[in-house]
């Protein structure tokens, strides 16, 4: 079984090495020039880029000739196709998907909306390599992934909101009258809708921060011992303070700091952070 996904998943950020995913690229439109998500252009410096820009970034998904390219090459290998995507509720990516999948008759692609993105889509991706390689069936795999998307959790904040207003994630009226007074909103990803939801607010960024972590308070009790993995944009000090309030209260095991992709910071702006978690129970198994 071969597994597709999209960069959007972040899995550049965990550690894939023996395991064959193949991944697809995003892209992001700055001014004249487009970008390849994960491709050739450093991320502080796209970031830098982007806020020095007076255009602001525009993003599109892959076409469905893309993936019906890459699904047709897989299948001459392997017919069944597992291919795991950024949320439908955030991104038309896995539509491009199913419509490449229709163009490969000969491909048995199964689709999979982790309904979330970043780590916690990649996590998704990495279990069902995993378990390729452990020699599951796809009748295996899938419940296990639902496990692990109801499960798992991805929060952040961040200090402007005009990315946000500008790539249609918030409405604009919401978004200018929170930027008028300087709220910071906490903000989830719902593993229902795979929709962004307010979560709450604060008047600082570093009120914003401690939010987030009582945010994880209200899910997990201090003896749970949880998977964590903080992402950010291009905000290290953020990041670096949010995982430190978070090892303060709580037992987890953590992965390595995850650097936005491209494509989701174009969304966001350079000073995201947030955390992706979920409780270590959940990954038990592979």
């Amino acid at each position: 079984m071969k597994i597709v996904t999209d960069s959007g998943t972040d899995t550049r950020c965990l550690n894939t090495e023996g395991y064959e995913i193949h991944e697809i690229s995003l892209k992001v439109n700055l001014g004249e020039k487009t970008y390849l998500d994960g491709q050739g252009v450093e991320l502080n410096s796209f970031y830098e880029m982007m806020e020095s820009s007076a255009i602001l970034p525009k993003t599109s998904q892959p076409s469905a000739g893309e993936f019906a390219e890459l699904y047709r090459k897989l299948a001459k290998e392997d017919k069944d196709i597992l291919s795991i995507h950024i949320s439908s509720g955030l991104s038309g990516t896995i539509n491009s998907a199913r419509a490449g999948a229709e163009m490969v008759p000969e491909a048995n692609v199964t689709i999979v909306d982790t309904k979330t993105l970043s780590v916690g889509a990649g996590w998704q991706v990495m279990a069902a390599a995993k378990a390729v390689a452990a020699g599951w069936t796809k009748e295996q795999i899938l419940p296990y992934l639902q496990r692990m998307a109801d499960a798992t959790r991805t929060i952040y904040t961040l200090k402007e909101l005009k990315y946000l207003i500008n790539g249609g994630r918030i409405s604009h009226m919401k978004g200018l009258i929170a930027s008028l007074l300087n709220i910071k909103p906490l903000i989830g990803v719902d593993n229902v809708k795979g929709n962004y939801a307010q979560l709450g607010q604060s008047r600082s960024f570093k009120l914003a921060l401690q939010g987030l972590v009582n945010l994880i308070g209200k899910t997990v009790s201090p003896e749970e011992k949880i998977i964590a993995q903080v992402v950010h944009a291009a905000n290290h000090e953020g990041a670096e303070s949010l995982e430190s309030q978070v090892k303060s209260r709580f037992q987890a095991i953590w992965y390595p700091a995850c650097q936005l992709s491209l494509v989701l910071g174009a969304h966001t702006g350079s000073s995201l952070v947030g955390i992706c978690y979920a409780p270590a129970a959940v990954f038990e198994g592979l």
